[in-house]
């Protein structure tokens, strides 16, 4: 402190006047709290390394797992400024942290940030004061401009990165956006794939520019995702895409596929009146609440004949048409029956999407929405929708074989 005083001066009739280098000071106690929280989190990390290895650093005892392997060292950006953190590794065991997993969030957080303000087209300046208030640090345009460019490699390694263990259950769906076409905005499509792994987690499996949903693009996807590793498909739930369904019948023709209860839902509900629909969307859920596939096929007559009596001839046909293909989740276990029913887990993520795209408006081209996508994707893996464990597929083996 003594340090940041300056010489005091005594002027005739005026009592001694202290004056302190405020800039000094403030700077000398913002270093106190970088090191404060350095030691702090150090402190933390060989805490958690050792209760993971069952004894302290050199310490000799029965309990003992693993031994420690050196450290590495990890920067990290904290509302007192960049610590380095030491990161200590084990020789066997892996060393998993809470600190480094939210800087994972956090960073994967501000690299969508950068991404989607360069395409809004927000200045490099604004860019800089912004990045200053989500990271705590001051970004520089020219960094903007490097990082924009790295994560554009990054992004497309982890959008082609191998698929490891089995997915049986797999989640399909598409997206529209807008993109500038020689001085027109037209319609591009992403196809998303997510899974439920052995383990009950949800991953997202892949994304991909379709330009359409049609065919060609359904099973480019899928090829692509069979040749990253994508394996042990028991089931896939999508909505009845244009040629979709042959498409899966060429990749995964093992695979049960369910279409979307509830977009099928919709598509009868565009054949009825509006103040019918109601009536109708009772009568469906009805047919899907049954407990076995016979019922339910017992049930889905008995409406289709009460459409035709309400005059509902239309929508009776799409029932009767299709009411089958939404039947596939009744081989399955009871109790994964209404997360894979529908798609509409995927839709929520779907739409998040949508928001966060909706500030760009028409991108550029194709390569630019696709990055953008990814970094949402990304960063939603990293949050509780990943990391919480979603069905209990302990036993699908099991119930399948018993099954037949």
């Amino acid at each position: 402190m003594i340090d940041n005083l300056e010489a005091m001066q005594e002027q005739p009739g005026q009592n001694k006047i202290v004056q302190i280098n405020e800039a000094a000071l403030e700077q000398r106690i913002d270093a106190k709290i970088r090191e404060g929280i350095e030691t702090t989190l150090n402190t933390l990390l060989d805490e958690q390394a050792d209760r993971i290895a069952g004894a302290g650093r050199y310490e000799r005892s029965e309990n003992r797992r693993d031994t420690r392997a050196g450290h590495y060292e990890r920067k990290l950006h904290t509302r007192g400024g960049e610590v380095t953190l030491r990161v200590p590794k084990l020789r066997t065991l892996a060393f998993e942290t809470g600190i480094i997993e939210r800087y994972k969030r956090r960073e994967s957080s501000v690299e969508e940030a950068l991404i989607e303000m360069y395409y809004a087209g927000v200045s490099v300046r604004r860019v800089e004061e912004i990045t200053e208030a989500l990271w705590g640090t001051r970004v520089s345009p020219q960094t903007v401009s490097e990082l924009n460019q790295k994560l554009g490699v990054r992004l497309e390694e982890w959008r082609n990165r191998p698929l490891s263990g089995e997915h049986p259950y797999v989640y399909l769906d598409g997206i529209y956006l807008r993109r500038n076409w020689a001085g027109e905005v037209r319609n591009i499509s992403m196809l998303v794939a997510f899974g439920v792994n052995l383990e009950g987690f949800r991953e997202v499996l892949g994304v991909m520019e379709g330009g359409r949903e049609d065919e060609a693009s359904w099973l480019a996807f899928l090829r692509h995702l069979k040749a990253r590793g994508l394996s042990g498909v028991k089931y896939i739930v999508s909505d009845k895409c244009l040629g979709l369904v042959e498409s899966l019948g060429q990749v995964f023709p093992e695979a049960s596929w369910q279409r979307c209860a509830v977009h099928f839902y919709r598509n009868v509900f565009a054949k009825a009146p509006k103040e019918k629909i109601r009536a109708v969307a009772d009568m469906l859920k009805a047919i899907h609440a049954q407990e076995s596939i016979e019922t339910a096929r017992e049930k889905a007559a008995q409406v289709v004949a009460k459409m035709q009596e309400l005059k509902l001839r239309e929508a009776a046909k799409v029932v009767a048409e299709g009411i089958e293909e939404t039947f596939a989740y009744y081989r399955f276990p009871r109790e994964h029956w209404r997360k894979v029913r529908t798609n509409n887990p995927m839709e929520r993520v779907m739409k998040e999407i949508r928001r966060r795209t909706n500030v760009v408006g028409a991108f550029p081209d194709g390569n630019a929405a696709l990055l953008l996508v990814c970094a949402r994707l990304r960063h939603i893996t990293t949050s509780e929708w990943g990391t919480r464990k979603y069905l209990d597929v302990g036993g699908l083996e099991q119930h399948l074989a018993a099954a037949g």
